[in-house]
């Protein structure tokens, strides 16, 4: 198995781990929850941290870009996962903010990604488009409801679409991988460069 086989399934378990956290709404125990933010922080950090090579040499600054967004959305729900145990209602509120704000950050991660992944080809055009299409209404979805004072989209419309898409994603990476043809073209550009 290459290392790229490799980094497509850790990756793709990476994002279903990352999910994790979605679970850890429902339960009583703040131990836990902070246990399960931690995990899912640091594994939103070691997406960003496999794929910034298999992406690169197909678009270095947007590669960057998403490299950079997903690290700090990673850093933030690792900190609000510390804020969890505290009392002070200031703190929560400090919880609160980031949850919204990195809701933010991973529409944006992911509609770069998106992006990365049409214009690359390493995954199927209809998943990259489906990935784009959900970004952009998670993005407009969470905008509209931050403004009002109501949600003005329930969940299920705003959320659902990048949540199956994410999820669609990790499957296939895990059971199908990176296209290698798009990967040898990549590495052809990479070569070209360095010449």
């Amino acid at each position: 198995m290459n290392s790229n086989r490799k980094t497509a399934i850790i990756v793709g378990a990476l994002i279903l781990i990352a999910y994790g956290v979605l679970g850890s709404f429902f339960l009583e125990s703040s131990i836990i929850v902070m246990l399960l933010e931690l995990i899912s922080g640091a594994a939103i950090v070691g997406m960003a941290v496999l794929m910034f090579p298999i992406l690169k040499p197909h678009n270095k600054n947007l590669t960057l870009g998403y490299a950079v967004v997903k690290i700090i959305d990673g850093v933030l729900i690792i900190v609000a996962a510390f804020i969890i145990l505290s009392s002070s209602t200031l703190l929560l509120e400090v919880r609160d903010w980031i949850y919204v704000n990195s809701t933010y950050l991973f529409g944006i991660g992911f509609l770069i990604l998106s992006y990365l992944f049409y214009q690359s080809k390493l995954v199927p055009r209809f998943i990259s488009v489906w990935g784009l299409i959900a970004s952009i209404l998670l993005l407009a979805s969470t905008l509209l409801n931050t403004m009002t004072l109501s949600p003005a989209i329930p969940f299920i419309f705003s959320h659902l679409p990048v949540i199956s898409n994410e999820l669609f994603l990790a499957v296939w990476l895990i059971v199908k991988g990176f296209n290698p043809s798009a990967i040898a073209s990549g590495s052809a550009k990479t070569d070209i460069n360095e010449v």
